[in-house]
């Protein structure tokens, strides 16, 4: 068989509506890269730092001395000053991997009236985002299929590059890859798939123990459906379309299936110990930020405690 020429490869009508839809986000990319800068900046001039105890050279504390730990743990200096023994903390060093996986099927492209965002724009932003102010604060950062973990300060950029330059056609599911068992993965996307679907991409993520995040980017008028009179509804992943000669009249109907798929969404995203969280475009990133990386502060420090010796009298 004879090989394929690269004028051929391009003539390739899935190839090449994966190009065109690379050179739009390409055109976008800047205005979100100025964005995920400024919410970034945000964030870190707001929080407190991801500091914590555990194997470094930096001092982090003082603690008080625990029955049953080894007394060639205590700081024998800084207690001969008190009635208490203590022992002397370094701060945790050791970097940790994070994956963020922004969904860029063509539903993510979606933006009603209602908001001047498309949930694929935020997802990036929140991303891009969330990847400066983890690498500021000494992680790794990775995207699965992608781009290696790593801790490069031009983060934002890089990933920008690599998004940017990936013409394959992306499913609405994160690829089925394998965290390793200290690891944090981050998944945006609307995740409107079935729910055995993600079911079944959630437990293979979480199979080897990594910790997880699950963000469900929606449009406010996907959550309000505030259509009325005769509507055509197109799937933007090409299974058709469908009228509604009285849109209201389907308000109801369809508000209960959101809440049932949205409670199930969150049913299997616990089921697995990972968190659930809905963010609308129409509101700011910067709150979803600050509480991804409080949530993923957390997880470190569980990470860290388990590796850990355990000490008489506290929890692990």
């Amino acid at each position: 068989m004879a090989e394929q020429s690269l004028s051929d490869i391009v003539q390739n009508e899935p190839v090449k509506a994966a190009v065109g839809k690379s050179r739009k986000l390409a055109s976008r990319i800047p205005r979100l890269i100025l964005e995920a800068r400024r919410v970034a900046s945000t964030v870190i001039h707001g929080m407190h730092g991801r500091r914590r105890a555990g194997s470094g050279e930096n001092f982090w504390q003082y603690r008080h001395f625990t029955s049953g730990e080894p007394a060639s743990n205590v700081d024998w200096r800084r207690s001969a000053r008190d009635d208490h023994m203590y022992v002397r903390e370094r701060e945790w060093e050791a970097s940790h991997t994070i994956w963020l996986w922004a969904d860029r099927s063509p539903s993510m492209e979606f933006s009603s009236s209602l908001t001047e965002w498309s949930k694929l724009d935020r997802a990036l932003v929140v991303s891009f985002a969330l990847a400066e102010v983890l690498v500021q604060g000494g992680e790794r950062v990775g995207i699965p299929d992608l781009m290696r973990p790593t801790a490069n300060r031009n983060i934002i950029e890089s990933m920008a590059q690599r998004i940017v330059h990936d013409v394959s056609e992306r499913p609405s599911l994160p690829p089925n890859f394998a965290p390793a068992p200290f690891s944090e993965v981050l998944l945006l996307s609307d995740f409107w798939s079935p729910i055995a679907e993600y079911r079944k991409t959630l437990g293979q993520l979480a199979a080897n123990g990594a910790r997880g995040h699950v963000v469900q980017v929606v449009d406010p008028a996907e959550e309000t459906f505030p259509y009325s009179g005769r509507v055509e509804f197109i799937e933007s992943e090409g299974l058709g379309s469908i009228t509604a000669g009285r849109a209201e009249t389907w308000r109801n109907d369809y508000q209960a299936l959101l809440a049932n798929h949205r409670a199930a969404l969150r049913a299997e995203t616990e089921q697995v110990g990972w968190s659930f969280t809905t963010h609308r475009t129409d509101r700011g990133p910067t709150e979803l930020l600050f509480a991804l990386h409080a949530r993923m502060g957390q997880g470190a420090h569980t990470i860290i405690q388990s590796r850990q010796p355990a000490r008489s009298g506290t929890s692990v």
